[in-house]
This record gives C-alpha cells, structure tokens and sequence, in this order.
C-alpha cells in the first residue's frame, strides 16, 4: 500500500496547531500567577502619587511660561531694535 502524503502532512498541521495552542495557555496562565505576586499600592498611596504628579507638572508649566514670556519680551525688544 501507497502512503497518502497529505495524511501526514494534516498530521503535522495538528501537531502545529496543539503546540501554538498549548503556548497561548501557557502564556495566560503565566500572566496570571505574575498579576497575583505584583504588589499593587494603597489608594492612599495612589492618591499621594498623583498629587505629587500634578504639583511638579504646574511648577514645571510655570517655569516653562515664564521663559517663554521672557524670551518673548527679549525678541520684541531685538526686533524694536531693528525696526
């Protein structure tokens, strides 16, 4: 008897799609036991963070006004200069 070649090459195709199966679950189950050892912080915490994040970001936004006010002023008197 002849052996069927696409039998065995539908054999590897099921193989193939096992294996990928196999490493998307594994993948999943990975990710999950990593989420239950993160050490997620304390709503206080979180609230704490986010109050130090905006203090430095309006500090920083009125640093960076104030130079462009200033620089602003300075080209304006250049070109007052020129003109």
């Amino acid at each position: 008897m002849a052996k069927d070649p696409s039998a065995k090459s539908s054999g590897k195709k099921e193989k193939a799609k096992v294996k990928k199966q196999n490493r998307v679950v594994k993948y999943f189950r990975d990710l999950k036991s990593e989420l239950k050892k993160v050490v997620w912080p304390s709503r206080k915490q979180v609230v704490n963070n986010t109050g130090i994040v905006l203090a430095v970001m309006i500090v920083v936004g009125l640093f960076l006004a104030g130079i462009d006010t200033g620089l602003g002023f300075v080209i304006d008197k250049l070109i007052g200069i020129g003109g």
